[in-house]
């Protein structure tokens, strides 16, 4: 398909902000400056702890919320998404760092997010409507769990140990603490973590994730507590932007990372700002204006040293349930992180890591929905099985094969279910315009199928076997106007039962055939074969004349009156089935 580039400039001109979100701004700022202040306090050691995690360091994290948070508020497709780094994101880049290093992470963030521009340019934003819930709680669920036990080698106060495997690299954690158990550090991570859960269950609003870190910096100095290791320096200020990573021999090796880390961002972007949509009323996202934002995120955010960004779920949340109204709220988080970075290095640099392994336990706990589980895995056994699927292979392989074998589950499960749906059956010939005796004599010489729902892979082959068993017949009329659908292997199937009726001297006809469903039946000759022995017909009432003549003319059966030889009317057809 050729695409003139005044049309891709049209679609790019499209993906950007325009007045209408001057006007979304100005309508409530108080609101939006307190609800981006909030988002900031809450984000901030989120952003720590998932710099920190994905092996880049805290400054990592920071400079992914400044830069990425700010682009992708304003470029982005929702009023209310707030983006930076995110649990999420940090599973899939530990691997990379493990295998490419710091400058590979940055290289597959840039080239991710020039992946995602292109995908928003040609309006892929709305196919991603189309992962099924339970890959989505089974994905949430596994993430969960990673997250969790990315956790365990800080909150136990031990180095990490060498790998990507999260199973493997936490048993090994656990025994380290055993030969040498620090309790210190444990202590702050349960704490703080604990503190946390309740505390949001008791008051909501409160933002425990910063003050339980505040209280930890301050004990931890205070004690003179060493076993609590904290973050370590910090540099006062983002560093300038610079392409010193980008090796441009190794792109084509990143290429299949950067396009798991794009499919990763638009995945949890755009769930997030569906759930946005869902906490408001009046809100509603541009799904392909939400990948380019995300895209220039993406792309900016390696120059700054930060990591790949998506929306984040939790800031998301707490954005919209502190009144925010507008992007203006998302550009003020930003905007606090980036004065948090310039004036408070020192002191951030004092936070121990324990306090932010609680602080991550505890957002990995509360990501699972119990109440949102418990209901899909009683909806159907298949919606249960592909919820399981997805978080084990979340937590065993990675994101990427979890969500496609999730995908891939529930789409076999699909097909198998409207495979199901398609039916072969017999239906009687009219009896009203017959005698007795010859209705016996029609019946024994001509059968009538009516093939109801999809004729394509999942279920073709079943039409075939079950054909090919009809015996004691001369002709057989295929009734195919309730067919829905027909594909090349469906067409195939019903081409090769039609050669091999007539191979044992079975005249097929067929009645009903849809307009739209003629092109895939011509294109592998199916039609053909039909229409050069004249036995295709618009109406089974003229299928049924059809194959009268037919007998008649082969000496199987005499000629009907007049009266009798008329062909059924197209209520006799509806009434007969």
């Amino acid at each position: 398909m050729r695409i003139s580039f005044g049309r891709v400039a049209a679609r790019f001109t499209s993906l950007l902000p325009g007045r209408s979100d001057l006007a979304e701004i100005r309508r409530d700022p108080r609101r939006d400056l307190l609800a981006g202040l909030t988002v900031a306090i809450v984000a901030l050691p989120l952003a720590l702890g998932f710099g920190v995690s994905s092996g880049l360091g805290a400054e990592a994290g920071l400079a992914t919320a400044v830069i990425a948070g700010a682009l992708a508020a304003i470029f982005g497709g929702s009023n209310l998404q707030v983006s930076g780094p995110t649990g999420a994101m940090t599973v899939v880049l530990v691997p990379i760092v493990a295998e490419y290093g710091p400058g590979g992470v940055l290289t597959v963030g840039l080239m991710a997010g020039v992946i995602l521009v292109a995908l928003a340019v040609l309006r892929a934003g709305k196919y991603m409507q189309y992962v099924p819930a339970p890959v989505v709680e089974g994905f949430t669920l596994g993430i969960a769990c990673v997250i969790g036990l990315q956790q365990v080698p800080n909150a136990l106060g031990v180095p990490k140990p060498e790998g990507d495997r999260v199973l493997v690299v936490t048993w090994h954690a656990l025994q380290e603490f055993a030969e040498n158990p620090n309790w210190t550090a444990l202590a702050f991570a349960l704490a703080v973590a604990a503190v946390m859960l309740i505390g949001a269950r008791l008051r909501p609003t409160v933002p425990f994730s910063i003050l339980t870190v505040i209280a930890a910096t301050i004990v931890a100095q205070v004690a003179g507590l060493d076993a609590a290791k904290p973050i370590g320096d910090l540099p006062s200020g983002l560093p300038a932007p610079s392409l010193a990573f980008l090796d441009l021999g190794s792109l084509g090796s990143l290429l299949a990372p950067a396009v798991a880390v794009a499919a990763l961002a638009a995945l949890e972007s755009l769930l997030s700002a569906s759930v946005a949509d869902g906490m408001t009323v009046g809100q509603k996202h541009d799904p392909d204006r939400e990948l380019f934002g995300q895209g220039l995120a993406n792309i900016a955010s390696p120059l700054f040293g930060g990591v790949p960004a998506t929306g984040a779920i939790a800031r998301t949340a707490v954005n919209v349930r502190t009144g925010a109204s507008s992007r203006l709220a998302s550009l003020v988080h930003a905007a606090v992180l980036a004065v948090i970075v310039f004036a408070a290095a020192p002191l951030i640099s004092r936070i121990p890591l324990a306090a932010l392994a609680g602080v991550l336990l505890a957002t990995a706990i509360r990501m699972v929905e119990v109440g949102s589980l418990k209901a899909m895995a009683k909806a159907t056994r298949s919606d249960a099985l592909i919820l399981v699927l997805t978080a084990v292979a979340t937590l065993a392989l990675d994101l990427v094969y979890a969500v496609i074998i999730g995908l891939a589950v529930a789409g076999a499960l699909a097909l198998r279910a409207v495979a199901k749906q398609a039916r072969l059956e017999e239906v009687p010939l009219d009896q009203g315009d017959h005698s007795a005796e010859e209705h016996a004599l029609l019946a024994e010489h001509i059968v009538a199928y009516r093939i109801d729902g999809p004729l394509f892979f999942a279920a073709a082959h079943r039409f075939l076997l079950e054909l090919a068993e009809v015996a004691d017949v001369r002709v057989i009329i295929l009734r195919m106007s309730r067919v829905t659908t027909v594909d090349a292997t469906g067409a195939l199937v019903l081409k090769d039962v039609v050669e091999k009726l007539n191979r044992r001297g079975i005249v097929v006809m067929t009645s009903g055939i849809r307009a739209g469903q003629r092109q895939v039946l011509d294109s592998v000759g199916a039609l053909e074969l039909l229409r050069r022995e004249g036995r295709e017909y618009a109406t089974t009432p003229e299928a049924i004349q059809g194959a009268r003549t037919y007998l008649e003319c082969a000496g199987v059966m005499p000629a009907l009156p007049a009266q009798m030889s008329r062909p059924v009317s197209e209520e006799t057809e509806e009434a007969v089935g």
